[in-house]
Formats: C-alpha cells, structure tokens, sequence
C-alpha cells in the first residue's frame, strides 16, 4: 500500500454447507399470477444443521429451529409463526419450498415480518439469490425481492433466514407473484407473543448491519506465509483489517496475481473475525499490480468483477487504494467512479472508500480529482482515507504531519461537499501513517500514533489504519520495511494503541 507517493515493494507469493429444509410447495406457479406459499404442519425430523448437531422434532409450518433448544413455539397471532436463527459460525437457520417456475421469467417474493436479521430470497439453477433483510425492530415490516429465472430453471426454493441466533416472526404467507400481478398483501394486525429473543453463540458469514471498524489496519494478505487475520486480531485487539490487494490479470479481479477471489480465498478468516463481531474491508489497487479500472475498457466489464467479489465475500465495506499511475488515469477514474455507483445500486448499504495519497497540506490535485469523479458519478462515499507517509521532506516530525494532513483533507471535503456539517465531513476522514520507518526513512512512532488516536477522539473521525499488520507483529529492527517497522517496539504495541479509538 500506501504511501504518499511511493512504496516499498512487499513480498508476494507465485502466482459450509447450509442445508434447506423443503417443505411440500402449496402452489405450483404456470404462467404466472399470484400464489402463497404455506408449509405442511406436519413436517417432521428436519436437520437444519450442517454441523450435524441437532435434530428437530415436528416443525410448525415455515418455522425452524438451531441449537440445543427444542423448536420455537408459534407466535399467538393468527397466521404468524416463529422462526430463529443459528448455532453456529458455519450454519445459518433456513427454512423453505420449492415450486415450479417458468425459464427466463421476473417473479417477485413479499411476505410480513417482524424481529431481527430476517432475510428472505429464493435459490436456484440460473437465480441469483435475491435475498431481502430486514435489521429488526418491533413493528410489522414487509420484505420484498425479486429474481429472475434462467434459460432451463423449473423450479425455485423460497426460503427465509433467521441468522445471528434472533428470532423472528412471519406473518401470514410469502407471496411469490409473476407475471400476470396480484393484490398486494395487507399489513398483519396484532402483537407477536413476545419479542423475538436468542443468545447468539456465532454468526453467518455476512454480519449485522450495524458492525462498524472504526479501526482497521491495513494487511499484506500477499505476505508469505500468509498472515492470520484472526490470531492477529486477537494478539493485537482489533476487530478487524483493510485487506490488501486485489488487482487485475487483464479485465479479472485477483489476488496478487494469484488466486481468484471468486473462490472465496481467505474467506474462512473473514466468517471467524465476523464470527467475533468484527469484519473486513476488501482493498483494490495498492502499489503493485494492475488496477482494475485501468485493465476493464468498459463500466459494465469493471463493474461485473467488483461485484464478483462483493458477492464471493459478502462484503459490506470495499476500498480502493488509488496511488502511482493509477491516480493520474481519469479515464480509469471515471470508469471507475460510475462502477462503484452501479455497484452501490446493486448492494445498498455498501460502503465505498476511496486511499489516496496526501501532504500535510492535504490530497494532490489528481486525488481532489479522484473525489470529485466519484461524488459527480453519484457515489455515496463512506470514507476519503489518506496515506499520511513517504512525504521525502526532512526533518518533518511525522506524528504532526499526520494530524496536519487530515485537517487539510477536511477543508478539501468541506469545498467538495458545502451541504454536509462538519461532524459529517470529520467522519469522512480516514488517516492511514505507515508505522516505524517510512520509505524515506523519516520515522512515525507510537507517540505519534497516540497523538493520532486523540486527534481522532476529539474530531470523531470515521478511520484509523496503519500500514502494515504483519509489521506491528513482527515488532524487528534491522530488516526488510515489508517485513519490519525497524524501531524498539513490541509486538502488536501499534496495533493496541490504534485499538483505543471507538469512533
């Protein structure tokens, strides 16, 4: 990564089941038109869990249940029924039906819900999964999706999740309607008997909607071996880290030119650090390798590999490290710019932030460019994270030029963006210094990143990093800046100031 405006080449390597349980379909859907689905009373003897590590006895209709408890009751309300989430990190609580579709047909899913992290979606052959949440709350809510069937899909599963172990509530029927319409359902009238409870023991890949990293150090995941983002976090007491670096091998996202992300490299690191109420922000570009918005000719092309990675990651926050050429390019930079906004489109709530390279006196020309691109092409920018390192000025005291470069960053996001309040544009800032020794060996040590964390408590901004993770936890002198911070510290010591700051 990052630097202001060089980087030391780092090290790069050579180039769970979730099982649904079917209930007997009530509709079977020919050319379309509205029908509900409801679950037979009397299904019996469905494992849920892919672990293996319970067994239910007879299910209420669309109700499931996980862990070591019996099934949930049914909720008092006429037509409602209970529904609760998972066990464990691997396992989510599904329940569902299959029907029969039509090929290459838009049908559309509604039913009414009330609790927390509800989704409901529909898989199949040729379906992207559509799946609809809802974050919870006391009222009734209605929950809508809509899919569309592939060249040879027959039939599809409806289903609906209860994850993070909440439960949950359905009333009435989902509704599955195509073409040809129907009547809309009406809101559910009554109370649910009590609300949803569960203690959570784990969690599904994807996290509530309300995790926030407030902290997250920058991590070489091309480093050999491979880092352990869990261990690290544990060690160091983050929750979580800016995952680097996915580029392009031609217009074809990749790990360092090593593995495919659509394989969901790493993946099993992201579920534990969810697992444990953190998460990661997945970082595109960085020194080294081909950005992707430069190796795509076309909006569409780049925006189908960003979104082949959100999608193998489940992610809910993607940065883009834009440095070197790559910042200069405003070709690729308007490309990109319009595919982060189809790409927000396509997962609302996603959080975009851009990594650009900063002077105490704040973002070059090229990156208040790279901004602007982005706010005109509508993207709803989560962060501006600047890498306050590499300046090449001697006798510039670091910790000072960090704090420096941010207030500068905010006047520049003050002129970009005159309708937000200061508590706004402050919560746009990110500040990413490279521990240790910089690039041009001037010195950024743990006072400086003290006098950072309360810089960042007194303004609320929205990120700290550093560079690197693997750096902090080696803790030598003496060696490689890819590998070392070459100053007296201890393991994870940067890491566990940094973690002082909440937001």
């Amino acid at each position: 990564m990052p630097s202001a405006l060089q980087h030391a080449p780092t090290h790069r390597r050579p180039a769970g089941r979730t099982k649904v349980l079917s209930l007997t379909a009530a509709a079977v859907l020919a050319a379309g038109g509205l029908a509900t689905l409801a679950g037979n009373a009397g299904a019996a003897d469905a494992d849920l869990l892919a672990n293996g590590g319970f067994e239910s006895g007879s299910l209420t209709p669309w109700s499931c249940s996980a862990g070591t408890g019996g099934i949930v009751s049914s909720g008092a309300h006429s037509g409602t029924y209970a529904l609760k989430g998972a066990a464990s990190a691997s396992d989510t609580a599904q329940c569902g039906q299959t029907v029969s579709v039509q090929p290459n047909t838009t049908y559309s899913l509604s039913a009414w819900v009330q609790g927390q992290y509800v989704y409901l979606g529909a898989t199949g052959s040729g379906v992207t999964d559509p799946a609809a949440w809802t974050p919870g709350g006391t009222n009734w809510q209605q929950l809508s999706a809509s899919f569309t069937t592939g060249p040879s899909t027959t039939s599809v599963t409806v289903y609906l999740h209860g994850w993070y172990g909440q439960g949950a509530y359905l009333a009435d029927d989902v509704t599955l309607t195509g073409p040809g319409g129907g009547s809309p359902s009406t809101p559910p009238t009554g109370t649910p008997s009590g609300t949803p409870t569960g203690t959570p023991t784990g969690g599904p890949s994807t996290p509530p909607p309300n995790v926030a990293l407030p902290v997250a150090p920058y991590i070489d995941m091309g480093a050999w071996p491979t880092p352990s983002m869990p261990d690290m976090a544990k060690a160091g007491g983050v929750r979580g880290y800016s995952m680097g670096f996915v580029t392009g091998v031609g217009c074809k996202a990749s790990w360092f030119n090593a593995y495919d992300p659509r394989t969901g490299w790493a993946k099993d690191q992201i579920d534990a650090l969810r697992a444990a109420g953190g998460d990661v922000k997945l970082s595109f570009g960085g020194a080294a390798g081909t950005e992707l918005a430069a190796a795509c000719t076309s909006v569409d092309s780049l925006f189908n590999e960003y979104d082949a990675v959100v999608n193998a990651y489940d992610l809910r926050y993607v940065d883009y490290d834009i440095e070197g050429a790559a910042i200069a390019d405003t070709a690729s930079d308007d490309r990109r710019s319009a595919a982060l906004a189809k790409l927000q489109q396509a997962h609302p709530g996603l959080k975009v932030s851009l990594t650009l390279p900063v002077l105490p006196e704040g973002l070059t020309r090229d990156g208040v460019a790279v901004v602007k691109s982005a706010r005109d092409a509508g993207v709803n920018l989560d962060l501006v994270n600047i890498m306050a390192m590499d300046y090449y000025r001697s006798g510039t005291d670091y910790g000072n030029a960090a704090v420096q470069a941010a207030q500068s960053t905010f006047g520049q996001l003050k002129a970009l963006y005159p309708a937000k309040t200061d508590a706004q544009l402050w919560a746009m800032v990110g500040v990413t210094p490279m521990i240790g020794e910089n690039d041009d060996h001037q010195i950024y040590d743990q006072a400086a990143a003290q006098r950072l964390v309360t810089f960042a408590q007194q303004n609320h901004l929205g990120l700290l990093a550093f560079w690197d993770a693997t750096r902090d936890a080696n803790a030598c002198t003496g060696g490689s800046l890819a590998k070392c911070t070459n100053i007296p510290q201890q393991p994870y010591e940067f890491a566990k100031i940094f973690s002082r700051y909440a937001g």
